[in-house]
């Protein structure tokens, strides 16, 4: 799916960065990370378009991986061959539009969305979840009994979502997913390359 000398994607959340967005875009962009999500869910198609070109620009110039996430119509008009879906929206693509993409993800939050996922043609997915976090209050996370059934499960790589940090990232490994997906850490952090280093640091 995506070739990398790291195993952490970055999911992208504006209103959580401490610094410019697009100064901390670069930071995370000149790293080894696996690759970006610009999720950016409350931007309307427009704005999502106008942000997405100046991070596709950004991504290229430091040859980072860069999924869309969510409007397939930007994508394809940015000429952007990677994004990521949640699962109803995938479900209504032709299997033309999902073949347009090279690198096609989806959030799956059970077994049987990870095998539907798996056979729609996605080239990864994400599963969560997994641990408690701020973006899901009050709900427990799914755990990591759940993350190795789906491992086990799908032959495509999975990134596990949801709470994963330094301190559990080796876990998450150990249950058999290529790696983890992190929001908070990578907008907040004070320095993305050491932050990276510690995530890659085996415990």
């Amino acid at each position: 799916m995506i070739i990398s000398m790291s195993d952490i994607l970055c999911v992208t959340n504006r209103s959580l960065c401490k610094e410019d967005f697009l100064v901390r875009i670069e930071k995370i962009a000149k790293t080894e990370a696996a690759g970006i999500i610009l999720r950016e869910k409350d931007l309307s198609k427009e704005e999502y378009q106008a942000l997405a070109e100046k991070v596709l620009a950004i991504c290229q110039r430091q040859k980072m991986q860069c999924m869309l996430h969510t409007y397939t119509n930007v994508a394809r008009k940015l000429a952007c061959n990677a994004i990521h879906l949640p699962m109803p929206i995938l479900r209504t693509l032709s299997k033309e539009e999902r073949d347009a993409f090279q690198i096609l993800g989806a959030s799956c939050h059970s077994l049987e969305e990870a095998v539907e996922a798996e056979n729609l043609g996605c080239t990864y997915i994400t599963a969560g979840h997994i641990y408690e976090t701020d973006c899901k209050k009050g709900l427990p996370g799914r755990g990591i009994g759940f993350l190795k059934k789906i491992c086990e499960t799908v032959s495509v790589p999975v990134y596990a979502i949801g709470g994963i940090n330094p301190e559990n990232i080796c876990e998450v490994k150990k249950a058999g997913a290529a790696g983890g997906c992190i929001m908070s850490g990578w907008m907040q952090c004070e320095d993305v390359r050491e932050y990276l280093k510690c995530l890659k640091h085996d415990k």
